[in-house]
């Protein structure tokens, strides 16, 4: 089946460090929804190759019907699809899109297990969908753990959201590590010795959603399954380049 491609306008463009940006498009009433974790593609004026127009975001935005999307996006030095995005994309333009796709959703049985979720950078995008969706519905969950890596403290994305989530819901844990924050009080150094070191006794209640960049995913994955004895299918990642 042939893909469905929309158009969208781009309502706003929010700096949020000097290499991120949101960017909030309003979809229209054709957009059938989406799922918390999906992305959409967009297909970008920046060549003839399709590796280089076609360009995946996860949603960062709850569904709720209100026809808008929210995408938090890296710039890459390299890059095609970004530099288009940050350069020539702002307030008014029109882009091209399909989707909703993927299947890195929520799991049915959040009162059943711990879900942690193990992100870097823009990576939060698909939890924070997940999470927003778990609350904005009123979902019964054990436990979620929302663990970001990050460099430096102006990296950390969606912070005093997930603060506030953290000291209002219980069951919510964040935390944060950086790995070039020599003041920090948190965690210091790569996101993987967090669930190391928390999640070290392999439990099947514990259930693991990784995204970040390919080298992260790969580090985590042999942790979890080599070094603690998970089951690969107590595992689901979502792959950023």
């Amino acid at each position: 089946m042939p893909a469905i491609w929309y158009k969208c306008q781009v309502l706003d463009v929010e700096i949020v460090n000097s290499s991120v940006r949101r960017f909030f498009l309003s979809v229209g009433n054709d957009f059938p929804g989406f799922r918390a974790g999906q992305f959409i593609t967009f297909d970008l004026p920046v060549g003839e190759k399709r590796l280089h127009r076609w360009k995946s975001y996860s949603i960062a935005n709850a569904p709720n019907g209100d026809g808008i999307l929210e995408l938090c996006i890296v710039r890459h030095a390299q890059g095609y699809g970004t530099t288009y995005l940050f350069e020539e994309v702002a307030k008014g333009s029109t882009l091209t899109f399909k989707g909703p796709e993927g299947n890195f959703v929520l799991p049915q049985n959040l009162a059943d297990i711990n879900l942690i979720m193990v992100c870097t950078g823009t990576g939060i995008a698909p939890f924070r969908s997940m999470i927003l969706d778990v609350i904005n519905r009123q979902l019964p969950f054990k436990k979620i753990h929302l663990i970001f890596g990050a460099r430096k403290e102006e990296d950390i994305l969606y912070r005093k959201e997930m603060e506030m989530l953290s000291s209002t819901h219980p069951n919510f844990l964040y935390d944060v590590c950086l790995s070039q924050g020599p003041d920090w009080p948190g965690f210091k150094g790569y996101v993987h010795q967090v669930y190391l070191e928390k999640y070290a006794t392999a439990q099947t209640e514990n259930v693991f959603y990784l995204c970040g960049w390919t080298k992260m995913i790969d580090e985590a994955v042999a942790n979890l399954i080599t070094r603690l004895g998970y089951d690969k299918s107590q595992i689901k990642y979502e792959l950023y380049g």
